[in-house]
C-alpha cells in the first residue's frame, strides 16, 4: 500500500491546462499556489523536480492568438516566447521563498544518447545536491518530429528515471483515472489504486481533456508504465487545488495511485 510520507525525491509534472485559463493566458493564482506549496514541500526536506508544460500556451496567449499555430516554425516561435516568460515567473515566485531555480530543456536526442543521458543524470543529481530546484521542459524551440519526446507526461517519467526519483506526481485537469470518461458519463468511477497496468486499464484512457494540452489520459498511463518499470510510484491527481499535495503526503486517498509492483489487481 502507499506510504508516500517516506518519498524523498519527487518529480512533479504540471500541464498546460492546469497552468492557464481557457483564454490561454497564465492562471496567476494557480501558479502562485503551486509554487508556494512546492516551496513548502521542499522546506520539509524533500527534493523537488518540476516538469512544466505551458510554454506554447503562454506564448500564444501572450501574443493574443486565438489558437496555436499549426506549422512547426510557428510552434517553435511561440514556445521560445512562452518559455522565457514562464521561467521568469517561476524564478520570481520561487525566489520569494528563498529557493533557487534552474532550467533544463531536453530533446529526444538528449535522453537517447548514452553519453548525454549520463551527463543529464549527473547534472540533475548535482543540482539537487546543492539545493536548486530544476524546472524541466522539452526544448520546443528546436525540437522537430525526429527529435521530440512528444509530450510532457512521457518527459516527466523519463526525468523521474534520470533522477532516480521515489515518486512521480502528474497534476492534470482531471481527478485521476476513471473507468469511463467522466465528462460524458456522470456515473464514471474514479480508480484509486492500480497495482498493474493491464489492457483493461489502458482501455479506460481517453483523449486530451482540453485544447491547451498536448496529451491525455493515455499518455499518463504510458508515463506510469515507464515509471513503474523503474520502481517508481506514480500518482495522477487534479492540479486545480495544489494544497491537496499536502494531503497526498499524509497518505490520504488522492487521485489514482500507480504502484510499482508486479501485482495484477485494480482496486476501486
Amino acid at each position: 500500500m502507499r506510504n508516500l510520507k517516506k518519498c524523498n525525491r519527487i518529480v512533479i509534472k504540471v500541464g498546460s491546462s492546469t497552468l492557464t485559463h481557457e483564454s490561454g493566458l497564465l492562471n496567476i493564482r494557480r501558479i502562485e499556489q503551486l509554487v508556494k506549496v512546492l516551496a513548502d514541500i521542499k522546506n520539509s526536506g524533500k527534493q523537488v523536480v518540476l516538469v512544466s508544460s505551458g510554454a506554447q500556451a503562454v506564448g500564444f496567449g501572450r501574443l493574443g492568438l486565438k489558437e496555436k499555430p499549426k506549422d512547426m516554425p510557428g510552434k517553435q516561435a511561440i514556445a521560445a516566447i512562452g518559455q522565457c516568460e514562464l521561467m521568469y515567473i517561476y524564478d520570481k515566485l520561487f525566489s520569494t521563498y528563498n529557493h533557487v531555480t534552474s532550467q533544463i530543456l531536453l530533446t529526444k536526442e538528449d535522453v537517447d544518447n548514452p553519453k548525454r543521458r549520463n551527463n543529464l543524470h549527473n547534472t540533475f543529481l548535482r543540482l539537487l545536491e546543492i539545493g536548486a530546484l530544476p524546472i524541466v521542459n522539452e526544448n520546443d524551440s528546436v525540437s522537430t518530429e525526429e527529435i521530440e519526446i512528444g509530450d510532457n507526461d512521457t518527459l516527466s517519467a523519463i526525468v523521474a528515471t534520470l533522477t532516480q526519483a521515489d515518486l512521480l506526481i502528474v497534476l492534470s485537469d482531471i481527478d485521476g483515472l476513471y473507468n469511463d470518461n467522466p465528462k460524458t458519463n456522470p456515473n464514471a468511477t474514479l480508480i484509486h489504486h492500480v497495482k498493474s497496468i493491464s489492457g483493461a486499464v489502458e482501455s479506460m484512457a481517453q483523449g486530451a481533456g482540453s485544447n491547451r494540452g498536448t496529451g491525455g489520459m493515455i499518455t499518463k498511463i504510458q508515463a506510469a508504465k515507464i515509471a513503474n518499470q523503474h520502481g517508481i510510484d506514480m500518482v495522477i491527481m487534479n492540479g486545480e487545488n495544489p494544497n491537496l499535495l499536502y494531503d497526498l503526503f499524509e497518505n490520504e486517498t488522492i487521485g489514482t495511485y500507480f504502484e510499482s509492483t508486479q501485482n495484477k489487481e485494480v482496486e476501486q
